[in-house]
């Protein structure tokens, strides 16, 4: 069976596609990004923008009935390469070793979101 839950405090986007898809004990997370819950992007400091993220993660899991602590893998869009050092320290303070299988890409999106 595939599920698409979401709570009410779950980011949301206005564009097309579900913050998850649960099939069967696995669940598959869209994107997330710095928005608030109605999916407007919220600029702050690289910081800022990373901790907003992974609370927008922690929501979208929590309303699948899971967390952090489960996650197995992550693919992660950094904006400025310089950013990396940050980036490293912050996601080792979200997530314990030993750590998600990761890929990180750098200087990648798009100027508008710069």
């Amino acid at each position: 069976m595939i599920e698409y839950p979401a709570k009410d405090d779950a980011p949301r986007s206005h564009l097309p596609f579900s913050p998850a898809t649960k099939v069967g004990d696995l669940i598959f997370v869209s994107g997330q990004a710095s928005v608030d819950g109605t999916g407007k992007i919220i600029s702050d400091s690289f910081e800022g923008e990373m901790r907003r993220s992974i609370e927008n993660l922690r929501k979208v899991l929590e309303s699948c009935g899971s967390d952090l602590a489960h996650v197995v893998q992550t693919r992660n869009y950094v904006r400025d390469a310089t950013d990396n050092a940050e980036y490293n320290r912050i996601y080792m303070d979200i997530f314990k070793a030993p750590f998600p299988a990761r890929t990180t890409i750098t200087n990648c999106l798009s100027p508008a979101l710069r």
